[in-house]
């Protein structure tokens, strides 16, 4: 598991409608290689609002069809939850993915 991989959580609330999720892991490495059970993840929705705390991604990062990554939205979610592996974000979008947590969580660039 790495920062800017996708995966697709089954059930991931009991407020989410939708059966599965996509969500990005945001967590930095050392959180995510250590033993804390859990790794905030951002979700993927299949709307875009042209948010500047949205992030477009689609088939290139192993979705089936455009969506974006909602800042606004993130999660804690239990590593355990993030089996099944759909792809990864670019460099360039995990460049884009940083700045709209900076602006999602109002930090200085």
């Amino acid at each position: 598991m790495k920062r800017g991989d996708l995966y697709r959580v089954a059930h991931p609330s009991s407020r989410d409608p939708k059966k599965h999720r996509v969500f990005v892991v945001v967590s930095r490495s050392v959180l995510i290689e250590s033993r804390f059970s859990t790794v905030i993840c951002a979700p993927v929705y299949s709307t875009h609002d042209g948010l500047s705390t949205q992030v477009l991604i689609g088939i290139e990062e192993g979705l089936k069809h455009d969506s974006s990554i909602h800042c606004d939205e993130v999660v804690s979610l239990p590593k355990s939850m993030l089996t099944h592996y759909l792809g990864r974000l670019s460099p360039k979008k995990i460049n884009l993915l940083n700045q709209a947590l900076r602006i999602a969580l109002d930090l200085p660039g």
